[in-house]
């Protein structure tokens, strides 16, 4: 059993830790972390399915088409989140506005230009794009509050740095990997494992987060 296929079970499973940890803190969770925990359980239940999807019997020609379907429902799940965590009306409706562009993007993409059996770079790197720009927007948003808050004990603070965290690093690796990381995939989906279960472990610490008073 190799390193990199341990690394790679390990992503996965870390994938069940903001799972838990929304089913345990389910009663303290606002309307935000609560989608945001759905979308985490769908993600990994795409998880699990890619790894099935490996294995021969299922005889399938690649698992790209589950890429290209999970990257337009994050987009929806994002679009809700970002929706409701922004406070200004005006972001809410650039929110919309871009999640809606991105996903006809997507859609086209996998029509028209790479197709659902080729790896979505292009779909990847859109939204990375939108969940960067969201993040930060939100970052500032939470920065730049009139009242006192404790960042750190914000859930959504944890979730929103996990996110920055995984899509800043890994967009160069979606962008580019049709192009030259192909022919060295394993070592560069290296990255991506490590970030991944990082980003899990940052989710987690979102959703045990006790809701805070302002102050």
């Amino acid at each position: 059993m190799s390193a990199a296929y341990v690394l790679n079970i390990s992503s996965t499973i870390s994938g069940l830790l903001p799972v838990l940890a929304a089913l345990f803190n389910y009663k303290s969770l606002d309307k935000v972390l609560r989608i945001a925990g759905l979308f985490f359980l769908v993600s990994s239940v795409f998880d699990w399915m890619l790894e099935l999807t490996k294995i021969a019997a299922f005889g399938m020609h690649n698992n790209h088409p589950l890429l290209h379907l999970f990257t337009m429902i994050s987009i929806l799940f994002f679009a809700a989140i970002y929706y409701h965590a922004f406070f200004d009306p005006g972001l809410k409706r650039i929110a919309l506005i871009l999640s809606g562009i991105a996903l006809l993007i997507v859609i086209f993409n996998s029509i028209f230009i790479e197709g659902i059996w080729e790896y979505p770079s292009i779909s990847a790197t859109v939204l990375s794009i939108l969940l960067i720009c969201f993040s930060l927007a939100y970052f500032y948003q939470l920065l730049n509050r009139q009242e006192f808050i404790h960042i750190e004990k914000q859930g959504l603070f944890w979730i929103n740095a996990g996110i920055l965290f995984y899509f800043s690093i890994n967009i160069f690796l979606f962008m580019l990997f049709n192009s030259l990381i192909k022919a060295h995939q394993e070592d560069s989906y290296m990255i991506h494992i490590i970030t991944n279960i990082i980003a899990n472990i940052l989710y987690s610490v979102g959703l045990l987060c006790k809701p805070q008073k302002t102050a």
